[in-house]
């Protein structure tokens, strides 16, 4: 048997425990990320949900931007709600600028504010159909690139996009049961081979 793929979950602040308890539910091993060291031999990284702002400053407080600036760009990377704000080319209001590998352009916070966080249903055709969101203090995809394929839509608003290996979505996969975006992004992105330990782990909705 191969080695157990190895993922890391940046852990600075956010829902990064959610995102660790769907990814070794797959069978992986998930590395919580704080310092440049922590991303030696992952596979892939997913960056989660939080505060946008807060992240960027830690990020540059724990000197770990330089090493993530390389592994996004080298590497599969999925940022879920913050996560896609930070690895945008363009975004509003940020300390710094973001990480620059989407060719999108990001409205942080667009929906309003923790009060006006909502559920919807969400068409993600590479899933095949429907995807429950969850959207908390969500920000909206103002521009996509020519470049960009929209991988999940609201209405005929765009929420899910990805560019060669990194992909982007403006809600939150991990706070549901269904582990389709996730399994997705681990096989059909970043080409890894999951235990079949875990072919039948739930794939239904919230």
């Amino acid at each position: 048997m191969g080695r157990v793929p190895r993922i890391g979950v940046l852990g600075l602040q956010g829902d990064f425990a959610c995102h660790r308890a769907s990814l070794e539910a797959l069978g992986v091993e998930a590395i919580r990320v704080v310092l440049p060291e922590d991303l030696a031999d992952c596979d892939a990284l997913v960056m989660p949900g939080g505060e946008s702002t807060t992240m960027t400053r830690l990020m540059e407080r724990n000197r770990l931007r330089p090493a993530l600036e390389r592994f996004v760009r080298e590497k599969p990377v999925l940022g879920t709600c913050a996560g896609v704000i930070l690895l945008s080319k363009r975004a509003d209001h940020l300390p710094a600028p973001p990480l620059g590998v989407l060719d999108v352009t990001t409205e942080r916070n667009a929906y309003g504010r923790q009060i006006d966080s909502f559920s919807a249903e969400v068409m993600v055709p590479p899933l095949g159909g429907p995807f429950h969101g969850v959207f908390i203090r969500a920000p909206r995809l103002r521009e996509v690139g020519a470049g960009v394929e929209v991988i999940a839509w609201r209405g005929d608003e765009p929420v899910g996009v990805r560019q060669g290996r990194c992909v982007g979505i403006c809600f939150h996969p991990e706070l549901t049961s269904d582990l389709r975006l996730h399994r997705w992004f681990l096989t059909e992105v970043a080409g890894l081979s999951l235990a079949a330990a875990t072919a039948g782990a739930n794939v239904g909705g919230a």
